[in-house]
């Protein structure tokens, strides 16, 4: 059995390598980008009008000119012009190049138009320095990294995409994932159960899981027999960059997952992390196929995804992953000498992030994850953890 923090180092030493494609722009949303995006020119390229109104130069109406001819009408997207001088102003809307000679743009709100005699009076008594103008480059100048590769893209990523004309973009493939729920007890989601028997749930959790990062997925269910097992698994292996497993791990008489696995050609890395829930925990690699076999409990397959499995794909597609933390706040006690992930509510604050530790029975007890908006992630020393202080916190949602 090895610790937490090495079963993370272990796994992160194993990342995979991602295929990449290149999409059109208009199907690349929620994929991961693959290449370095820079600006192809200036953000924006030219000094933009931010609001409708007239464009002077300031220096008139600081020598206390406030009337001035309107010598014509910049719209946006068309070609600058000139201002001719400085007794005059140029009409403009949002979107225009800003007039040359120009240098602050006054809103209608703060006019007074004379449409008779084209002239505009100004009705405020300050101006600052470049009024209502976005100045060229002030965002970004021509070959400045925008979007870095690792990145999720999102609407925001899109526009940037589209303004620098990536009508088509390079991001990683998503792996073929497959789910696999083991269990003679398990029927499917449709079935009505006997006593002794309940509806195939973790494998519809951790689909839903990945399905949040925006990685597809399929899902089988296997019993516990270990003749259908061992022909079972190899097939399903051709068909994956990554097998997820859930249950037939730990040390029960029909837990045959680890050998089965084995029998397959993956090799194992470790079996059994010094933490609860989730210490049946089994981590193995071959070539190209990764393997992660989680414990059947409800709590302990989300508890070992969310710790382990979900950073594993996310920094193999290259995302920085930060951590989060949060304040316990009330006191636990936890005498055994392992990591103890324990369910919290989170209340969110200016300054801080605050955990309330959720009661529940066990790693079994998947009802009491609908209140949970993650877990702590507390030390396997000492053994009592005090309210105020603060631990890693890992999201469910």
């Amino acid at each position: 059995m090895i610790p937490v923090s090495e079963a993370t180092r272990l796994i992160s030493s194993k990342l995979y390598r991602p295929a990449t494609q290149t999409l059109p722009l208009s199907m690349a949303c929620g994929h991961i980008l693959a290449e370095l995006i820079t600006a192809d020119r200036d953000i924006p390229p030219y000094d933009r009008v931010t609001m409708d109104g007239i464009a002077i130069q300031s220096e008139s109406f600081r020598q206390g000119k406030r009337t001035f001819l309107i010598q014509g009408i910049q719209a946006a997207g068309t070609a600058g012009t000139l201002l001719n001088n400085d007794e005059n102003c140029v009409e403009v809307m949002t979107g225009a190049v800003l007039p040359t000679g120009a240098d602050c743009v006054i809103r209608y709100e703060d006019l007074e138009i004379d449409t008779v005699n084209s002239k505009a009076t100004i009705l405020i008594d300050r101006l600052e320095d470049g009024q209502n103008v976005h100045a060229k480059g002030t965002n970004a100048q021509s070959g400045n990294t925008l979007i870095h590769p690792g990145t999720r893209l999102g609407s925001s990523e899109i526009a940037v995409l589209a303004s620098v004309g990536k009508w088509e973009v390079t991001v990683f493939t998503p792996p073929r994932v497959v789910i696999v729920g083991t269990g003679d007890e398990l029927i499917p989601v449709s079935s009505s159960p006997k006593p002794w028997q309940i509806r195939q749930s973790n494998s519809y959790a951790l689909q839903g899981a990945l399905h949040q990062i925006n990685i597809p997925s399929t899902h089988h269910h296997l019993p516990d027999d270990q003749a259908k097992l061992t022909h079972a698994i190899p097939g399903l292996l051709e068909h994956a960059d990554i097998l997820i497993l859930s249950g037939g791990v730990s040390k029960g008489k029909f837990d045959f997952i680890p050998s089965v696995l084995v029998q397959a050609g993956i090799q194992e890395i470790f079996h059994e992390v010094a933490q609860k829930p989730g210490k049946p925990l089994w981590f193995g690699r071959s070539n190209s196929k990764t393997v992660f076999a989680l414990p059947g409990n409800p709590v302990s397959t989300l508890v070992c995804y969310y710790k382990y499995v979900q950073p594993w794909i996310l920094q193999s597609l290259g995302t920085k992953i930060s951590p989060a933390y949060a304040i316990l706040k009330e006191e636990i006690k936890f005498k055994p000498p392992l990591t103890y992930f324990v369910p919290v509510k989170i209340n969110e604050t200016k300054e801080n992030r605050y955990a309330s530790p959720l009661p529940g029975t066990g790693s079994g007890d998947y009802v009491n994850l609908l209140a949970a908006d993650g877990c702590l992630e507390l030390p396997s020393s000492p053994s009592s953890f005090s309210s105020g202080e603060s631990y890693e916190f890992i999201r469910f949602r």
